[in-house]
């Protein structure tokens, strides 16, 4: 299992047309990739799971990968974030 957490810079937050990106990214890896922000839990390969968070700007996501492809979906998902909301923590 690979983890990760990422803060969100974007002043717009993890609205509609982000968290699809998101979730188009994520189905690409076999892993099993979990979300969760504030308490609440997300799958990432599900735009409605995903909007369901209400992550906004300042938001904490916190990444739990598992499975086959674990390592290189936990990189690859790292760099989305940051090419799609700016550096994080």
């Amino acid at each position: 299992m690979k983890e990760f957490t990422y803060v969100i810079q974007d002043k717009n937050g993890m609205h509609a047309r982000p968290a699809g990106k998101l979730a188009t990214f994520a189905k690409q890896f076999t892993s099993q990739i979990r979300i969760s922000c504030g308490g609440k839990e997300a799958d990432g390969k599900r735009l409605l799971a995903l909007m369901s968070l209400g992550a906004t700007a300042g938001a904490v996501l916190s990444f739990c990968i598992s499975g086959e492809d674990e390592a290189e979906a936990c990189a690859a998902l790292q760099a989305f974030c940051i090419n799609s909301w700016g550096r994080g923590e």
